[in-house]
């Protein structure tokens, strides 16, 4: 699979069920390889394998993910911690089998840099700024999709 990285999550560590005392490290991110589909990739495993492999790009970055295991994803658990995508399935990265190569896009695809900018909802189901604020009394307690730009980050 060779998409563009559009969004990434940090790296979480959970205590391991199966070796008590232990620790099993995990992160997510999205890729997309077309203005339609996108799907989210997750990976589990040591510390320094998740870290390494999170490490190794960023959103913006081409990547080429070979050997990931394809499965069903369980939306209304899946949505809560990653981004709601097209698919109903999802990739999930193992240590000893998947393999993650970062390429720049003009290598692969110029195209797939295009698709970096595109949203991912549809157009029509955003709250403007100006929309909240004027209606942000009968929206209280309402999750949003917002369509905002970012003008600084300090």
């Amino acid at each position: 699979v060779i998409g563009v990285v559009i969004g990434k999550t940090d790296v979480r560590g959970f205590p391991d069920r199966k070796n008590i005392g232990s620790e099993r490290y995990t992160f997510s991110f999205t890729i997309r390889d077309s203005p339609t589909y996108f799907i989210n990739v997750t990976s589990w495993g040591t510390e320094d394998y998740i870290r390494s492999l999170s490490e190794s790009f960023r959103v913006g970055d081409c990547v080429t993910i070979e050997n990931p295991l394809v499965q069903s994803k369980e939306a209304e658990r899946e949505e809560k911690f990653n981004p709601v995508t097209p698919s109903c399935y999802k990739l999930l990265l193992s240590e000893n089998h998947s393999v993650v190569k970062t390429s720049s896009c003009y290598e692969v695809d110029t195209k797939l840099l295009s698709l970096l900018h595109l949203p991912v909802k549809d157009p029509q189901d955003y709250y403007s700024l100006g929309d909240i604020i004027a209606n942000g009394q009968s929206l209280d307690g309402r999750i949003l999709n917002v369509l905002a730009a970012v003008m600084s980050v300090s």
